[in-house]
């Protein structure tokens, strides 16, 4: 049984028993979890252990194969497109590296959810977008590029956009990755500040350790296809469990081997097997063995 020690408040998304996988490849196998509203949930885990695949079945694009990802009390597997894209208007999403529009600027980057999906005049757009920039701290470069800007600047534009719709929900897949150690706390503590303030609820998919524990309220940690552990960072630091435990020390070899499964190394080159004698075989030719006389046969 997965340990828990964490007393959530009110869910806004509820995972039950969910399986998915991709072909034969089962990924997900029954897993159940909660993220509770108003806080920063940290899903952890070894590469290809389905982090970004949970934050896919939670905006619809998947669908589980088993169980059910509920969204504020509805089955987001089982909803019309009609419904699914209203609740996917209540989430945001920041990609991986951003994933700006390279073709647009700043400003224009942030105002696009508002002009695809809403109805507001300009001037509110104008508004809208200069806030969520302020936020941010980048209003001031609402005329530049993507490529007038550093990768950490980029990461920063993408979660303006994110919040442009005022979502109850923003998903952050992989925030800090190639960031510098500044960009890096800078985006860490933005998250942070901007789920307290605009009381939002994060789920951030992350495998920078230090910084995600620090902004975290809860860390589940996956493998194998389910969750091994769910508690408080602290919690989670404390873990017993063999693979929570190399996980959390970055130990190179414990339940995650250092060594992909392969054949004997004298196998992949093609070497004669050589089967050594038992002991004690090798111990009776010895003694039977003929013993040279080094003084001569006729000492």
């Amino acid at each position: 049984m997965t340990p828990n020690y964490y007393d959530p408040p009110a869910p806004l998304i509820e995972i039950k028993d969910l399986s998915f996988g991709y072909s034969e490849r089962l990924i997900l196998d029954g897993i159940n979890l909660v993220i509770p509203k108003g806080q920063v949930t940290a899903i952890m885990g070894a590469s290809g252990g389905g982090k970004t695949t949970i934050l896919r079945l939670i905006g619809g694009q998947y669908k589980a194969q088993s169980g059910s990802v509920l969204f504020d009390g509805q089955d987001v597997g089982q909803l019309s497109n009609p419904d699914l894209m209203a609740v996917r208007r209540r989430m945001g999403m920041l990609f991986q590296f951003g994933a700006l529009f390279t073709d647009l600027n700043v400003y224009d980057n942030v105002a696009f959810p508002l002009r695809e999906i809403t109805k507001l005049s300009e001037s509110m757009i104008q508004d809208v977008v200069l806030m969520k920039l302020d936020a941010v701290g980048l209003r001031g470069a609402k005329d530049l590029m993507p490529s007038e800007i550093s990768g950490g600047m980029a990461r920063r534009v993408a979660l303006a956009r994110a919040i442009a719709l005022d979502p109850e929900l923003v998903m952050y897949d992989e925030p800090f990755a190639g960031l510098d150690p500044i960009s890096l706390g800078t985006a860490a503590r933005l998250i942070r500040r901007l789920n307290d303030a605009i009381g939002l609820t994060s789920i951030v998919v992350s495998h920078d350790l230090d910084e995600t524990f620090q902004i975290a309220d809860q860390v589940i940690v996956l493998a194998n296809g389910g969750v091994v552990a769910q508690g408080t960072p602290d919690q989670v630091r404390r873990s017993t469990d063999p693979l929570v435990h190399q996980f959390v020390t970055a130990a190179p070899d414990g339940p995650v081997r250092f060594h992909y499964p392969a054949p004997s190394f004298a196998d992949d080159l093609g070497l004669p097997v050589i089967t050594p004698k038992p002991q004690a075989q090798t111990e009776l030719e010895s003694q039977t063995e003929p013993q040279a006389n080094t003084f001569g046969e006729n000492s």
